[in-house]
């Protein structure tokens, strides 16, 4: 069962909620009972290897500004 973190807006904590998936955007109390909570936003990191078999290299930073070519 996914877990999905709130974070009470009246008091500051962040807590973890048990739920199904359909029920994931119903609102969830804080357990100190404030009821002006907000669902945080989850990070997945997803690893492995291609069907190939074999693991592909990171990809290069190559390209634009944001790459460190035209920026001085």
């Amino acid at each position: 069962m996914p877990r999905y973190d709130y974070r009470c807006r009246a008091c500051g904590s962040t807590f973890e909620v048990s739920r199904p998936m359909i029920n994931a955007s119903d609102p969830a109390p804080c357990p100190d009972g404030h009821d002006d909570t907000v669902k945080l936003l989850s990070t997945v990191a997803v690893t492995g290897t291609s069907r190939g078999g074999a693991p592909q290299p990171p990809p290069s930073g190559g390209g634009g500004c944001c790459g460190g070519g035209c920026c001085s």
